[in-house]
């Protein structure tokens, strides 16, 4: 039998950010952002800060960007555990047993939020009649639910151009296109075995396919539930290559190199990812492909477990966030959509004085964090309560 692969920590606890920009993107592109037209901005540099400038607009517009974080990283780690397995893809039972292991992981969550989304449909639903005004399911730009998308959620193929829109929970396009990559992964592990030049051809031609989506979309690469399965075809070809590189820089004896080498390489990679967020201009154009080339850069440069944002995001808090991240991504749709009816019903009007405040502007950015705090603890009870028994019990059924 071939060696368990040793956990690369950093890409672990790596995985506790994006989700809560996804969050906040989530929630700001429906409800605007936080930022307020500059010209009827106090000039006082403090009121300026808070609510004018892009300090967190930015980063926040551009949050679905982060989901190609997760499609490289899947391509990456999937390589990185599967890599000496490869052969075994083509021979017996292995391809089933993968597919059976990663089910195992992504399903029961997507099943269990699937589930909750129709519940509170129904319960919605149900307070409106008896209330006598419009569910937010009702509404002119309601959530689009319907049975057909239902059963293709149960069968995970959502996300396979089926539907022209997102459905029930909509943040679970990214699972259908996971799943997709599943079923493909025999083809990017044949490819993994060759020479690490392929891996630069396979970054290339996942960056190239990448740029030919954002250009035709018209919304830079905010691509779900059209093309979203060649949008990540397009991410995990990147992760594959990336890994192949890395292979190969494990053979040189990169981990051999001084500390301060990997030190530079991050502070290096952190620079050119806040230029993207914050030096190319508004969200949804070509220019996400910045954002996204300084994710895959990241990838790499933490994936050795040393520097000091390698070990930052190994400690304690990144790690534990990053096992709920899963949970936390898939959880959130619940709440974004409860929120709508909490605004619709039980929300006092803006206007109303609350500790000598309007509560409007009380909520302007309690809101949003008091989301993703509610999405954090609803992310642990899903991976406690859902993700980790159900994997336990269905890998040994």
């Amino acid at each position: 039998m071939s060696k368990r692969a040793v956990e690369i920590k950093s890409l672990a606890g790596a995985r506790a950010f994006p989700p809560l920009i996804l969050v906040l993107f989530h929630f700001c592109e429906g409800r605007s952002y936080r930022g307020m037209d500059e010209a009827i901005c106090s000039t006082s540099w403090w009121h300026y800060f808070f609510t004018c400038s892009k300090w967190f607009d930015l980063p926040v517009s551009r949050g679905y960007v982060w989901v190609e974080f997760f499609f490289a990283l899947s391509g990456f780690i999937l390589v990185y555990v599967y890599d000496a397995r490869a052969r075994d893809f083509w021979n017996g039972g292995a391809y089933l047993k993968f597919l059976k292991a990663r089910l195992a992981r992504l399903y029961p969550v997507h099943f269990v939020t699937l589930i909750t989304m129709l519940l509170l449909m129904w319960t919605l639903n149900q307070l409106s009649y008896w209330g006598g005004y419009l569910s937010i399911y009702h509404q002119p730009w309601p959530p689009i639910n319907t049975w057909p998308s239902f059963v293709a959620s149960l069968l995970l193929v959502q996300g396979w151009n089926l539907f022209p829109w997102l459905t029930w929970n909509g943040a679970s396009w990214f699972v259908s296109v996971e799943f997709a990559l599943c079923l493909l992964f025999p083809l990017y592990v044949m490819l993994s075995r060759g020479r690490w030049w392929l891996g630069l051809v396979l970054i290339g031609f996942g960056i190239s396919w990448l740029t030919c989506l954002a250009v035709t979309s018209r919304h830079g690469i905010d691509i779900t539930y059209h093309d979203g399965v060649f949008r990540g075809m397009a991410g995990f070809a990147v992760g594959v290559g990336l890994a192949m590189l890395y292979r190969q820089a494990k053979k040189s004896g990169v981990d051999e190199l001084p500390e301060w080498v990997f030190h530079a390489a991050q502070i290096a990679a952190l620079v050119y990812l806040l230029w993207a967020t914050y030096g190319t201009g508004w969200s949804h154009t070509v220019n996400d492909l910045w954002l996204a080339t300084a994710l895959y850069v990241l990838i790499f440069v933490i994936a050795f477990d040393r520097g000091f944002l390698a070990k930052a995001l190994a400690t304690k808090v990144p790690l534990r966030l990053g096992e709920w991240s899963y949970g936390v991504y898939m959880g959130q749709t619940f709440w974004l959509q409860a929120i709508r009816y909490f605004e619709q019903r039980w929300y006092p009007p803006g206007d109303t004085m609350i500790l000598g405040a309007r509560f409007s502007d009380l909520m302007w950015w309690a809101e949003p964090f008091l989301l993703i705090v509610i999405c954090i603890v609803w992310g642990a009870a899903l991976t406690k309560a859902i993700e980790h028994p159900a994997a336990r019990l269905l890998r040994r059924k």
